[in-house]
C-alpha cells in the first residue's frame, strides 16, 4: 500500500555560543510509492476459486501481473480477470491449461512469458483429493492425484527455472498441505504427493541456493474451499449428521484453534515469501494450521 509520510528531520547546528541546538525542518518524502511486486509477473495454478484466487489477488495488489489458471464457466472467469485487473491496475490473463498434462504446463509458461515478458513468480496451488483406504484405492485416482498434486509441480518448476536463474531473481511457492508434514488415514495418495512437494522444494532449494531464486512451501490446515466442503458433505452423509455438525467435527478433530484457516491467510503467506524479508528463506515449509502439527 502506498503511504505518504512527512518527516521532521532533526539537524544539529553549533552556534557561536558553542552549545548544540536542534533545528527542525520539514521535508516531504514518499515511502512505498512503488508496490513491492511492481513489474513482476506471476502464474498461480488452480486460481479460479479458493486459495488460488486469494493468492492471485494478493500478488496483484502488490503490482504483479498475473496469469490465472483453472476450470470454471467462461463468464465467471472473464469476470475474475476483469475485476482483478480493474481493482489492482495490473494486467491479468487466463490460461486454461490442464496441469495433469506436461505439454499444457509448458504452454502456460510460454503464454505468460509472451504476455508479460517473463515468469518471475510461480505459485503451484492446484490440487485434487480422493478419500479411500489404500487397499481399495482406485488406481486411476492415485495416478490423477500424483499427476496434479506432485508431477505438475515438477513440470512447472522445470519450465520456469531457466528464465528465473538467467535473470537472477525468482520466487517459487508451493501450496502443499499440513498433509505434507503429517498423515491422515484414507488419504494415502494425497499425503504421499504433498510430502513429495515438500521434499521436491528442499532439493530445488539446494540446487538454486545463491542464485537469487527461492522456493518454499506453505502447508495449510483446514481451509474452507470447495475441496474441503465436499469432504464435509461426505462426512455428514456417512455419519448421518448435519453439515454444521460435520463442519465443527472436522475442524475440532485436528486443529486446536477450532477455526478454519482463511484463504487470505495463505495469500498473505505467499506474499511474504515473495517479499525482501524472505530473501534468505529457501527450502522451508511453513504450516498455517491452527496448531495441528504442534500436537
Amino acid at each position: 500500500n502506498t503511504m505518504l509520510a512527512t518527516a521532521k528531520l532533526l539537524k544539529f547546528t553549533k552556534p557561536a555560543s558553542g552549545h548544540a541546538t536542534k533545528r527542525i525542518s520539514k521535508r516531504k518524502f514518499t515511502t512505498g510509492a512503488k508496490r513491492m511486486l511492481e513489474g513482476k509477473s506471476a502464474i498461480v495454478t488452480g486460481s479460479t476459486s479458493g486459495i488460488g484466487l486469494s493468492v492471485a489477488g494478493k500478488l496483484a495488489s502488490q503490482g504483479a501481473n498475473v496469469t490465472i489458471n483453472g476450470f470454471g464457466k467462461k463468464s465467471e472467469i472473464d469476470e475474475i480477470v476483469s475485476k482483478l485487473a480493474k481493482e489492482h491496475k495490473v494486467k491479468i490473463t487466463y490460461h486454461g491449461a490442464d496441469i495433469s498434462k506436461p505439454a499444457e504446463i509448458r504452454d502456460l509458461v510460454a503464454h505468460t512469458t509472451k504476455e508479460f515478458g517473463a515468469v518471475d513468480i510461480l505459485v503451484n496451488n492446484a490440487g485434487i483429493q480422493h478419500v479411500s483406504p489404500v487397499d481399495t484405492f482406485p488406481e486411476e485416482k492415485w495416478d490423477a492425484i500424483m499427476a496434479i498434486n506432485l508431477s505438475a509441480v515438477f513440470h512447472g518448476i522445470k519450465a520456469v527455472l531457466p528464465g528465473m536463474k538467467s535473470r537472477g531473481w525468482g520466487r517459487i511457492v508451493n501450496v502443499s498441505s499440513v498433509h505434507g508434514l503429517v498423515a491422515s488415514a484414507n488419504k494415502s495418495a494425497y499425503v504421499a504427493a504433498k510430502h513429495g512437494v515438500v521434499g521436491l522444494a528442499k532439493a530445488v532449494a539446494l540446487e538454486t541456493a545463491g542464485s537469487g531464486v527461492t522456493i518454499n512451501t506453505v502447508c495449510p490446515g483446514w481451509v474452507l474451499t470447495p475441496l474441503v466442503q465436499a469432504q464435509i458433505e461426505a462426512k455428514a452423509a456417512k455419519e448421518g449428521i448435519s453439515i454444521e455438525e460435520a463442519n465443527a467435527s472436522l475442524v475440532g478433530e485436528k486443529m486446536p484453534s477450532k477455526q478454519f484457516v482463511e484463504s487470505d491467510f495463505i495469500g498473505d503467506t505467499v506474499l511474504f515469501y515473495c517479499s525482501p524479508a524472505a530473501k534468505q528463506l529457501t527450502g522451508t515449509s511453513l504450516p498455517v494450521d491452527g496448531g495441528w502439527t504442534s500436537q
